[in-house]
C-alpha cells in the first residue's frame, strides 16, 4: 500500500525526522512513544490505508531513522515536528499518539487547530503521574547510562502483561539494537525527563475531536480506567475505548479492537462519515 516505498527524511534544522507513508487520501499522522519506533503501528498501517486514509508513520527525535542530534527531546519538540510533518504532507490530519506521544499530540493540537482535525490518544501520557522521589531517581539512574539499551530491552515485555504480538521478540530486538547506535542512548535518556506539565496546561484548549484508547492491564497507570476518564472529561466528553487485557502498546497488543475504532473515530474526524 505504500504509495512511495521506503524511507523519507523531514529537515528540521539541528537534524532529520524519519517518516514512511501508506495510502492515500486524508491524512493521518501516527506516532509512537518514548523508546518505540514507529514500527509500533505496524498492525495499524495497511487497514487504515486500506480504508482509504494516507497514513504517515514518524520516529521520535532520537529513536529509530530520526536522527540523535537535537537539543530538545520534550512533548513539544515532539508536538512541533508533527505540525512541521502534517504542512510538509499537506493537512489537516488526524494525530494517533502512543504513550508520550499522546502528551506531543495535545500540544499540537491546542497550538495549531487548522492542521488538527482530531487526536486519538493511546496509553496516553497527558500529564506528570505521581511517583516516589527515590523510584523516580532509581528511574533515572537506570536510563541513563551506557546500560540503557539493555535496560530497556528487560523492561519491555512488562508493558505488554496478558499478552504479545507475534512479532513481538523481533521488534524489541530492533528497538534494542537501534539504542545502541552512536548517540541514540544519551538521545532516549533525555527523552524520558520529559514533563508532561505543557500538554496537561493545554488540554482544555483542545477544540478538536478526541478518542481516549485504554488498555485496562497498562501498568504505566495505578488505575488505567480512571486515567481515560480524566482525560476524556478534561477533552471535552472525549470518546473512550477500554480494551480489556490491553496492555501500554494496545495498537500492538490488540489491533483487532483499536483499528475498527481508530478508522470510525478518523472518519468521523474528518467528516467523512
Amino acid at each position: 500500500m505504500a504509495i512511495d516505498p521506503g524511507m523519507r527524511k523531514l529537515h528540521r534544522g539541528e537534524g532529520q525526522i524519519a517518516y514512511e507513508i501508506y495510502g492515500e487520501g486524508p491524512l493521518v499522522v501516527c506516532v509512537p512513544g518514548m523508546g518505540e519506533l514507529r514500527g509500533a503501528y505496524r498492525y495499524n498501517l495497511r487497514p487504515l490505508a486500506e480504508a482509504g486514509f494516507m497514513v504517515a508513520a514518524m520516529d521520535l527525535r532520537g529513536h529509530g531513522d530520526s536522527d540523535a542530534t537535537f537539543s530538545s527531546y520534550d512533548d513539544v519538540a515532539a508536538g512541533a515536528d508533527i505540525l512541521a510533518l502534517i504542512e510538509e504532507l499537506g493537512g489537516p490530519a488526524v494525530v494517533v499518539g502512543n504513550s508520550m506521544a499522546a502528551g506531543a499530540a495535545v500540544w499540537a493540537a491546542a497550538e495549531r487547530p487548522d492542521l488538527v482535525s482530531g487526536v486519538a490518544l493511546l496509553g496516553p501520557f497527558v500529564r506528570n503521574p505521581p511517583i516516589n522521589p527515590l523510584l523516580a531517581w532509581a528511574f533515572r539512574v537506570a536510563m541513563s547510562g551506557p546500560w540503557v539499551a539493555g535496560v530497556w530491552h528487560s523492561y519491555l515485555p512488562s508493558l505488554y502483561p496478558e499478552r504479545k504480538p507475534a512479532d513481538f521478540a523481533e521488534h524489541r530486538d530492533r528497538i534494542r539494537a537501534s539504542m545502541r547506535r552512536p548517540g541514540y542512548a544519551r538521545a532516549f535518556a533525555a527523552t524520558t525527563r520529559t514533563s508532561h506539565a505543557p500538554a496537561e496546561a493545554r488540554l482544555p484548549e483542545v477544540k478538536a475531536p478526541a478518542l481516549v484508547v485504554m488498555g485496562t492491564a497498562d501498568p504505566d497507570f495505578k488505575n488505567p480506567s480512571a486515567e481515560a476518564r480524566w482525560i476524556a472529561e478534561r477533552l471535552h466528553g472525549a470518546e473512550q475505548l477500554l480494551v480489556p487485557g490491553g496492555g501500554h502498546y494496545p495498537q500492538a497488543d490488540s489491533p483487532e479492537q483499536v483499528n475498527p475504532a481508530l478508522i470510525d473515530f478518523a472518519r468521523k474526524a474528518m467528516k467523512l462519515a
